[in-house]
């Protein structure tokens, strides 16, 4: 099969699971607080897929650059559908909340054995210039879908409940793997020397460890994403039920998630700069200005300015990441070395969450989200001066 072909179906696959998974945090939520009344429970069943999520990653990476990343995907996929379907039984059927962790936990191991496999598989169906269109595509498929996905998630909630919203989910599951089966590419090459899998992920650590360039990014998104999903997360609604209303706040949100749809329908056509990493990192300090803006009292017009402004950065660092990640790192090492990048910049969201409401009780909200918001930017612009970044470069070839 050719590669433009197993591309079309690997694009169909994500597009499948990308439109259920972008229906799944809404309806989960909502389906769980219609069971158990009670946000404790809420809080259990998306901790624990999140938790278990984080924790397969790094085994998930070893797994996707042992074995064909299109078997893997497919597979991974087959089991989040099946947890999910489980998922959705319970809670149409109105059995106890405990029953849910066991898939809860189920879904957050597949949902940890399928990002690794993501961060590599785009090398095994396109090259040169391909990359980066290909990664805009996905990403425009991304951002359509968290547009549109909760709104669809909350009128099957609202309609016929959340348990047959999450069963939507699971049947994206089912189908994408149906997809990505289709896709045809070569198995990995034998490794010389029988390595064992803790020596392949010993080789991916010491690719990642080993260069500054990258567990620099890593390091700098822990920051960013602790800042982040602590204030934007936790303590942006409570702002807002005081500033701009529920209303005013999906404004905003709806601004970031335009932001970012059309920066990356705009790479599906404009190439990056041969040295783009300086820039990405740079203009990624935009993404925390909707959180400065929200600890300063800005209004919603300047809120949902700044939200687009952050939709386009993300967007923007998001498919240079990613380019020059396929194009630098040995494509054997891809799927170990991009499960370092999530796991060291993931661990951070716990403390956020946990930080921001405590710190928002001693100082107040304002000021945490003030402070998190600059220490955020801070840390992007830093790591964006490094001489190193100025040294990694793109070569525009479609060979």
């Amino acid at each position: 099969m050719p590669i433009a072909a197993s591309f079309r179906w690997y694009f169909a696959g994500r597009s499948i699971s990308l439109a259920g998974s972008a229906m799944s945090p809404v309806a989960l939520a909502f389906g769980v607080l219609a069971l158990t009344g009670s946000a404790f429970w809420v809080a259990a069943v998306t901790g624990t897929a999140m938790v278990a999520t984080v924790a397969t990653m790094l085994v998930g990476g070893g797994i996707a650059d042992r074995y064909r990343r299109s078997t893997v995907l497919s597979l991974t996929s087959l089991g989040a559908g099946l947890t999910q379907a489980g998922v959705a039984l319970l809670l149409i059927t109105h059995q106890h909340p405990v029953l849910l962790l066991p898939f809860a936990v189920g879904n957050g191991v597949f949902q940890g054995l399928t990002t690794p496999v993501l961060r590599g598989i785009l090398s095994n169906l396109a090259s040169g210039r391909g990359l980066q269109r290909a990664s805009s595509l996905l990403a425009s498929a991304n951002n359509l879908a968290r547009i549109l996905g909760p709104t669809a998630a909350g009128l099957l909630t609202a309609s016929v409940g959340g348990g047959w919203a999450i069963a939507a989910d699971a049947a994206s599951f089912l189908l994408a793997a149906a997809c990505f089966a289709r896709i045809a590419i070569p198995d990995p090459p034998h490794r010389a020397g029988g390595r064992t899998m803790v020596g392949d992920l010993r080789e991916g650590w010491t690719y990642f460890s080993s260069h500054p360039w990258f567990w620099s990014v890593t390091l700098a998104f822990a920051v960013f994403n602790a800042t982040n999903r602590g204030v934007w997360a936790v303590l942006g609604p409570v702002i807002a039920f005081h500033t701009i209303g529920p209303a005013g706040w999906g404004l905003v949100l709806s601004a970031l998630g335009v932001g970012a749809l059309l920066a990356s329908l705009v790479l599906v056509r404009v190439s990056l700069l041969r040295r783009p990493m300086p820039l990405a990192l740079a203009t990624m300090a935009l993404g925390a200005l909707p959180l400065i803006l929200l600890g300063a009292g800005a209004g919603l017009l300047w809120l949902a300015a700044a939200s687009f402004l952050a939709g386009v950065a993300t967007e923007l660092f998001t498919v240079t990441w990613e380019t020059v990640n396929l194009t630098h790192i040995p494509e054997r090492l891809l799927s170990r070395v991009g499960a370092h990048d999530e796991f060291w910049s993931f661990v951070s969201f716990p403390l956020g969450q946990t930080a921001a409401p405590v710190l928002a009780a001693v100082i107040g909200a304002a000021p945490v989200a003030l402070t998190g918001g600059t220490i955020a930017a801070l840390t992007m612009l830093v790591v964006a001066a490094l001489p190193m970044f100025r040294r990694i470069e793109l070569h525009h070839s479609d060979h």
